[in-house]
């Protein structure tokens, strides 16, 4: 017992003290630096922000537990240098973290001592995306990502269909590495930027001029501007000077811009001048209670504090940096709890540096920073900017940007961007808890204001007024050359009306000089005139230029101008109908099934009629005849026979349905056959030049080769080019036995053209490839956007079809309206109906079948009595003869059979009390028996 209340005595004290111990551990005071430019639109509001916040925190014992929160902040001036030597100052001092620095450039710098030191930085400004937390683990961001600041601008520009932009940018760590992260986001959705204007940390006003006077020449007017927010108006200024914000072109601003509204408004009347119809964005963050009392506390916060006689707005960047100190300080408390002490030991590289003026080695490492680091990592709060809690490469959650558009004397808010949905018109947390949805028709802005006050959406790039024209490239034919016609520097034809046409239909002119390409004597290759779009040579190709798969990789088509396809064309030869025409419309096979069938037929129809219809009756000679009369009589419907069984006229009705289709697809083919001219040619098509090993003709230059080779595996050996329209002729005429081709495969454009004059020779065969013709430009370009608009208008008001007249309408030779040879009408075409036929025949034999089986068994019941005494011949015999019986003898007879039965078992009643009952019955039955047996035979 002594023992028991000894430690119960003990415990107290020893949990007592153990809490008491734990007690102590927490410092009266924390000290956090924190540096950032005073006097920049980031840094005015946020350094109000920040001391808005540590009145909070120690005001608030629940927070820290009584220690509190010291807050030392320097100012860097804009100046990198400064930056890195107070970060050194903070880091000789017993400093547990640092907020900031403000600068992308100064936080690279400063986090190789952080990771040397273990001591945490929390940036709510360097929003750099390369600040990696797999290179930099002791550097946290406490705003969005610049990353997604460039998705979002590369989703507004995909959004409006625009492709190339126009970068002017701080030549920086943070300039530079938020516009590669903008041209990354952009060649996700097939854009890119044509031009990096770069700019010095500190530009002149000359430097700004020289650089928008370049950037003027450029064909694209998106123009995205990535400076600081201390001299990007100047750029503004100057592009005003020079007309650059007008009707045509588009800026958007990162959210430096928003920041220097938020932060100075309101802007003088000139400055809001110089920004008219930007866009820009912003942080978002979402509206709260706390965000609300926050802001109707700022006026207070920042009474007394006017610069350049304007009072200091609140930003979003002061938002973030009051959750930043907030962070820290639950950090900092989840630090203590877990036994977190405030200590630093000289353990770093720095220790080894003594000497010298630097005193490096009074850096010291900080004991408790990976847990302090842990720590801020894994907390989840509720802040002014909402939700505060990190993913698991170290970015906010939930990244969202307002979407601003400059207006007046102030802006609009026209939609937002947020990771998850994309562009909407609805506040990111309303589309938050459901499924993304990032699909064209749910990407949605309201209407903008642009540049020159206009509404309507600029076209995104003109021709630059460098005095350079378009060098665009002609094919040089030797053959067909109403379509390009190169005669000395003139260039004309069906194509260069089309387009020339169409460029006089864009709303702005189009400087360009035409390049014959060829050496006159052949034909150039229409696939090595778009290469050379891609090499630089060519900025546009027009001409007979057919769309195929392998030009789309290496160009942009327009509009397909003129419709087209490959065909065979071959010599034909006039067909008479001759004696024996009547026979053309149905092969061979197919007048020997439907004779079979009419013969079939009709033999079915008399099995099923011949027990009931005398007209299907009588001796075998004429039942044949029957037959034979039926089957062929029901070609013309004109047989006289009655059908009285259900089964023969469904036979009838489905036999017949049969022969008016196979009579009206012969009238009709031999009609086609006797009036119409017919042309023969044993060339049918492109399947009669895969089976054979003749000699084809093709255009030189077509694409025509390519696509016999490599899609219907021709042999090239087979294949034989030819210039003019003239050698093609006169191959055909000569064919293969005479050195010449069996075929010419070209496109349906240059036949139509060669057909013309030439009536020997006709199209055979479909046309067994869909395709057009279309002008070539550069991968992305959108100037063959506006000319495949400009083709449309031409269609659809006419001047297309007048052009084409007048290029290519010839008069047609009289061979034209011929129609080539007509296959015959082949069995295939009909093998439903037979089978349809056939099976209902089957059917109806089967059933027919059935009930003669079940009417012989009942009508005949002694010969399944004496079946097992039986041979099988003559129970085969009586049924064949049960089968010639007409249907009402045979009831006839079983009625009479059924009145003698009903009488002898009458006698055999009132005999039954004879003495010799047996020898009656007997003689009963051997006389009934013989009665039945003569019947059978005299009805036979």
């Amino acid at each position: 017992m002594n023992r028991v209340g000894l430690w119960l005595l003990v415990v107290p004290v020893l949990f007592y003290n153990v809490i008491c111990i734990n007690v102590s551990t927490r410092p009266e005071i924390v000290t956090v630096g924190a540096m950032f430019s005073f006097n920049s639109p980031i840094g005015k509001p946020s350094k109000i922000a920040v001391d808005a916040a540590v009145e909070d925190i120690n005001s608030n014992p629940g927070i820290l537990k009584g220690t509190k929160l010291r807050m030392e902040m320097k100012d860097t001036n804009y100046s990198g240098f400064l930056g890195i030597v107070e970060a050194l100052r903070f880091m000789e001092k017993e400093t547990v973290a640092i907020i900031g620095p403000q600068s992308s450039v100064t936080a690279h710098a400063i986090s190789h001592l952080a990771n040397a030191l273990q001591l945490p930085l929390l940036s709510f400004s360097s929003t750099d995306p390369t600040l990696s937390p797999i290179q930099f683990p002791f550097f946290v961001r406490t705003a969005q990502n610049d990353l997604y600041q460039m998705a979002a601008i590369a989703e507004l520009v995909d959004f409006y269909g625009w492709r190339d932009v126009i970068a002017i940018y701080e030549d920086d760590d943070h300039g530079r590495n938020g516009i590669a992260a903008l041209g990354d986001k952009l060649a996700e959705r097939r854009g890119k930027i044509s031009y990096k204007a770069a700019l010095s940390p500190d530009p002149t006003q000359d430097e700004i001029t020289n650089l928008l006077v370049k950037i003027a020449m450029f064909e694209s007017r998106i123009i995205v501007v990535h400076v600081p927010g201390s001299w990007g108006p100047k750029v503004f200024s100057v592009a005003q000077h020079f007309g650059m914000l007008s009707n045509g072109y588009v800026w958007i601003a990162t959210s430096w811009l928003s920041t220097v509204l938020d932060t100075n408004s309101p802007l003088s009347q000139d400055a809001m001048d110089n920004i008219e119809g930007v866009l820009t964005l912003r942080m978002y963050t979402p509206q709260s209670e706390l965000q609300r009392k926050f802001i109707s506390r700022w006026s207070n916060l920042t009474r007394g504090k006017v610069v350049d006689g304007r009072p200091i707005g609140l930003n979003a960047y002061a938002l973030y940096a009051y959750d930043t100190v907030w962070l820290l300080a639950r950090a900092l408390d989840a630090f203590f709890k877990q036994g977190g002490n405030i200590s630093f030991s000289n353990q770093s590289q720095a220790s080894k540096l003594r000497g010298g003026n630097l005193h490096l080695n009074t850096l010291n490492v900080f004991d408790g920073g990976k847990l302090l680091l842990h720590n801020i990592l894994q907390i989840s709060m509720n802040g002014l900017t909402g939700q505060v809690r990190f993913t698991s490469d170290g970015n906010l959650i939930h990244p969202a940007f307002e979407v601003i558009n400059v207006v007046g004397n102030g802006y609009r808010k026209i939609g937002y961007w947020s990771n998850h949905s994309g562009l909407s018109i609805l506040p990111p947390e309303a589309l938050w808890s459901k499924a993304p949805n990032r699909s064209s028709s749910n990407q949605k802005l309201r209407d903008v204001i642009w540049p020159g006050q206009t509404t309507e959406k600029p076209r995104g790039w003109i021709f630059p007024n460098s005095g350079r024209h378009l060098k665009i490239g002609v094919p040089n034919r030797v053959s067909y050359r109403e379509f390009v016609l190169v005669q000395g520097q003139s260039i004309s034809g069906y194509c260069i009306d089309v387009f020339t046409a169409a460029l006089n239909l864009l709303p702005y002119a189009v400087p360009y000089k035409l390049i014959a390409y060829g050496d006159g004597r052949t034909n150039p290759s229409g696939t090595e005139l778009v290469r050379l779009i891609t090499a630089g040579v060519f900025d546009a190709v027009i001409g007979d230029i057919a769309i195929t798969t392998n030009r789309t990789r290496m160009a942009d088509f327009t509009q397909p101008y003129m419709g087209s396809g490959l065909v065979v064309v071959a010599p034909v030869k006039n067909v008479d109908s001759g004696a024996w025409a009547f026979l053309r419309p149905f092969s061979g096979n197919m007048w020997g099934i439907t004779a079979i069938f009419f013969l079939v037929v009709g033999s079915v129809v008399w099995i099923l009629e011949h027990r009931l219809n005398d007209d299907f009756r009588g001796p075998p000679r004429r039942q044949a005849v029957t037959i034979l009369w039926f089957s062929f009589s029901t070609w013309f419907f004109a047989h006289r026979e009655n059908i009285v069984s259900t089964m023969g006229r469904l036979i009838l009705i489905i036999w017949l349905f049969v022969v008016l289709i196979i009579n009206s697809s012969y009238t009709a083919s031999l009609t086609s056959i006797l009036t119409v001219q017919q042309l023969s040619s044993p060339v049918k098509g492109i399947e009669t030049l895969q089976s054979s090993s003749d000699p084809i003709g093709y255009q030189q230059g077509s694409y025509a080769q390519n696509y016999l080779i490599n899609e219907l595996n021709i042999q090239e050996s087979r294949l034989i080019p030819f210039n003019s329209a003239e050698e093609s002729a006169q191959a055909l005429k000569d064919g293969p036995s005479k050195g010449g081709v069996f075929a010419m495969v070209d496109d349906r454009a240059y036949i139509e053209l060669f057909l013309s004059s030439r009536c020997e020779f006709s199209i055979v065969g479909q046309e067994f490839t869909k395709t057009g013709w279309g002008f070539a430009f550069p991968k992305d370009s959108p100037l063959a956007v506006d000319i495949s608009t400009a083709i449309l208008k031409l269609s659809e008001n006419g001047d297309l079809q007048r052009i084409h007249d007048k290029w290519l309408l010839r008069r047609a030779c009289s061979s034209q309206g011929a129609r080539t040879e007509v296959d015959r009408l082949p069995l295939k075409s009909f093998w439903g109906l037979f089978v349809i036929c056939a099976l209902a025949c089957l059917i109806a034999l089967l059933l027919h079948f059935l009930k003669m089986v079940r009417q012989f068994s009942k009508h005949y019941p002694e010969e399944n009595q004496h079946s097992s005494r039986s041979s099988p011949t003559a129970r085969l015999q009586t049924f064949f003869s049960f089968f010639d019986e007409k249907e009402d003898d045979v009831r006839s007879r079983s009625k009479r059979r059924q009145i003698e039965g009903s009488t002898s078992r009458s006698c055999r009643a009132d005999n039954g009390s004879t003495s010799n009952p047996n020898y009656d019955r007997g003689h009963t039955d051997t006389e009934i028996s013989s009665n039945n047996t003569t019947g059978n035979g005299s009805q036979v």
